[in-house]
């Protein structure tokens, strides 16, 4: 069945080749999320708690029907009067006709908890929506980077080639020479330290997605013109107002209080009489053989209904009756909290997207700049008009600057699509 689903998801995805001819998977961003949906293991546990839950609801509603039982019994004895067999047979049904509306609320409770085990997938998935989108986008970022450090690795391999030239006819000094070495060990050094990462961000995300370790897998990176439109986002309170009502930890603190108060109704039910209604038909069968032949056989039909009334219980009633106010007490309270909690979350994440995307701009003007800069020293360095220092200088300004530009862009990304996880949008670019 795995293998199975496998296949059909795969067809809708990019395949291509690898150099070994093994099939390499190829997943979007939301190739990753519905492949985790479907195959997270602890979704697919989430799920069975799910099963478990419909099934006790169901088990709830049972309990309005009357309940049917059998049963049958015989022996056989030989004495001087001869063989003699007795045995008797019955049907017995019963079904309690009100019990403080116990059986009613009891169905209730189970149906909510029913709902709210659906809302607990829904908090994982957005959870995991979140942890998939880290992995992603740290993934791609570094992709990205490689590709600049492969430009500056050549760059250096071509300013380390003229340098060697110039070394041998005396033009520049053996220390100029040895940082130009240096340096392209380093860029290549650089590139080695990338691509180990980018080893480990795979992993990380084959783990979200439960897949195998060994299973050749890629992403594909978003069309960075569609990252621009990420820079128009909702106003803080319109964040805030979405995300409250799409919050599953809300609206799961919400079913705890309706679970208690119900819980609470269960308990105080108990103060009441219960009715029952009890039926059954019995044969009892008398055989004589031998020295006699008689043969006894009986039917009786009956009819009841009884009533148990509490008088006293030992305080059990009253005592469970106050645990469960107790109950919804802090129910009610842990779901103030968690209103504020949440509130307080969506204002940090909102102030964090403005500094984000605040710190991307900047740093892509910053790297804009030192990429120019860097790229006018190094036609001076062909030209020898400045010296190794200052085109290495130069060269490191630059990597700074676009690392910390690939940082800060990936970081805004990020946060704009948490919160878009928070107020229930599909995540997507």
């Amino acid at each position: 069945m795995k293998k199975l689903l496998l296949i059909l998801f795969a067809l809708g995805t990019s395949l291509l080749h690898a150099q070994n001819d093994s099939v390499v998977m190829r997943f979007t961003l939301e190739d990753c999320l519905q492949y985790a949906f479907g195959n997270n293991n602890t979704r697919k546990q989430m799920e069975l708690d799910k099963k478990t839950q419909e099934l006790n609801y169901q088990l709830a509603k049972e309990s309005r029907m009357p309940n049917l039982n059998a049963s049958a019994s015989g022996s056989f004895s030989n004495n001087n009067d001869g063989s003699r067999y007795t045995g008797t047979a019955g049907i017995n049904t019963g079904m309690t006709l009100f019990q403080g509306g116990q059986i009613n609320k009891t169905i209730t409770k189970e149906k909510l908890a029913l709902e709210q085990s659906e809302l607990k997938v829904t908090q994982y998935d957005d959870n995991l929506s979140v942890q998939i989108l880290k992995a992603f986008l740290t993934l791609i970022g570094n992709e990205e980077l490689i590709k600049y450090q492969s430009a500056v690795m050549e760059s250096s391999r071509e300013a380390l080639k003229q340098g060697e030239q110039k070394y041998s006819i005396g033009s520049i000094l053996e220390s100029d020479y040895l940082l130009l070495k240096a340096q392209f060990a380093s860029d290549t050094n650089n590139i080695v330290e990338t691509q180990s990462s980018i080893i480990d961000n795979l992993l990380s995300l084959k783990v979200l997605l439960s897949m195998d370790p060994e299973e050749e897998f890629a992403v594909i990176a978003p069309d960075t013109a569609l990252l621009r439109t990420l820079e128009t986002f909702p106003t803080k309170n319109e964040i805030l107002d979405e995300a409250l009502a799409h919050s599953p930890d809300l609206r799961i603190s919400q079913y705890d209080i309706d679970i208690a108060k119900k819980s609470l109704r269960i308990a105080k039910s108990s103060y009441y009489p219960t009715v029952s209604l009890n039926a059954g038909i019995t044969a009892n069968l008398n055989e004589f053989n031998n020295f006699g032949s008689q043969k006894d056989q009986t039917f009786s039909e009956q009819v009841g209904i009884s009533m148990s009334i509490p008088i006293y219980s030992r305080g059990t009633t009253r005592t469970r009756v106050r645990q469960s106010e107790i109950s919804l007490e802090r129910t009610e309270l842990a779901h103030e909290q968690n209103i504020l909690t949440t509130k307080q979350t969506i204002v940090k994440e909102y102030q964090d997207l403005v500094s984000a995307y605040n710190n991307y701009k900047v740093s892509e003007q910053t790297k804009n700049a030192y990429e120019m800069s860097f790229l006018a020293y190094k036609n001076q360095f062909q030209y020898g008009s400045i010296t190794t220092v200052e085109l290495l200088q130069q060269q490191n300004n630059y990597l700074n600057a676009l690392n910390k530009f690939i940082q800060n862009k990936y970081s805004f990304i990020l946060q704009r699509k948490i919160l878009d996880v928070y107020m229930g949008k599909e995540v997507t670019f």
